[in-house]
């Protein structure tokens, strides 16, 4: 009886070190998985920027102005042709730009064959690049919601707040408003810019009457967007717009002597009515209108993100407002890529 008794207490014992024993692992495996769960870990920001030959200063200032004015994870995605990979990346490798995270795309240019109308008056809006918003969902693959931005920005903003704006359920993009923001309408007066779709659209072609849009419509720029790439998508929004830059090359239906040329007007068609508002202050544009019409300097110190859109860029000259852009400015450490200066 005794040894029966023993024998018993024997398996007891074993039976609770075993317990304890496997109980320590299944504790710690599920805190682990805790810790590793989507909604502890941070997400990552990706902002795509293309890197266009001649003005690659452009796509490194806007990359050095959202990476100094964050605590969040971006991930840089640097769009450019076969020829100018190279460039980009060494200016980032060797410079102080060297700690961001970023991949370099490569954009295919023969994808827009016969889809581009060629025009002379503007051939700078012509170029590949200017076309990469049109095909996010085939460069960037692994993320929900994407950051578009045009290369001639500056952030003095949290890129964070950017891409916390909110998309209405159905909505592919998020832009700003061309009549959103009153301390704009002097600026656009004065320097005669458009900002309804009688801008940007032939209304004497049949095709664009029968859109049914008014021409007063107010139109909305595409140098900043917010995309959600699930909806861009299932929408097929990049079979639509290639769809009107083939009815362009056949029936002129907008051009570059136009206020938007050949890459806003398709997505002022594609998108009327169905996209989402970006904060106004998170957009400030038309800096590269006029070489001579200016913003308030408080106005400016208050905005979020500068845009240079227009002929007169920041690295050249004549442009205004050049020292806020030039703050965040890398030199090229080839130095291939130069400002233009008056005493330069």
């Amino acid at each position: 009886v005794n040894q029966i008794l023993l024998l018993l207490l024997v398996l007891t014992v074993c039976a609770i070190l075993y317990n304890k024993v496997h109980q320590v692992p299944s504790a710690l495996k599920n805190e682990t998985v805790d810790l590793e769960s989507p909604e502890e870990m941070e997400e990552e920001i990706p902002v795509v920027i293309c890197a266009a030959a001649g003005r690659m200063g452009a796509a490194v200032a806007a990359i050095s102005s959202i990476h100094s004015n964050t605590e969040a994870s971006v991930l840089f995605y640097i769009v450019g042709l076969k020829t100018t990979i190279p460039h980009i990346r060494k200016w980032i490798e060797n410079s102080k730009l060297k700690e961001i995270k970023f991949k370099v795309v490569e954009f295919n240019p023969m994808v827009l064959k016969g889809k581009i109308r060629q025009d002379a008056s503007r051939p700078e809006l012509l170029q590949p690049l200017n076309f990469v918003r049109f095909y996010l969902p085939l460069l960037i693959q692994k993320h929900e919601k994407v950051i578009y931005l045009d290369d001639d920005v500056i952030v003095q903003g949290d890129i964070q707040e950017l891409y916390d704006t909110k998309l209405a359920p159905g909505h592919a993009a998020a832009f700003s408003d061309d009549c959103d923001l009153p301390s704009t309408h002097e600026m656009i007066r004065s320097v005669g810019m458009q900002n309804t779709y009688m801008g940007f659209l032939d209304y004497r072609k049949q095709a664009i009457r029968d859109l049914g849009i008014s021409p007063s419509t107010c139109s909305f720029n595409p140098g900043v967007i917010v995309a959600n790439m699930t909806e861009w998508k299932h929408q097929r929004i990049t079979k639509q717009l290639e769809k009107w830059m083939q009815r362009n090359v056949e029936e002129n239906l907008y051009s570059s002597t136009l206020g938007g040329g050949v890459a806003t007007s398709p997505m002022l068609i594609v998108f009327h009515g169905k996209y989402s508002s970006i904060n106004p202050m998170w957009h400030i544009r038309h800096l590269g209108w006029s070489p001579d019409a200016r913003y308030s300097e408080q106005f400016l110190q208050e905005a979020k993100l500068l845009h240079w859109n227009g002929r007169y860029k920041p690295w050249d000259y004549p442009s205004v407002h050049t020292d806020l852009w030039e703050n965040w400015f890398v030199p090229d450490p080839s130095g291939k890529f130069k400002l233009t200066r008056p005493d330069s």
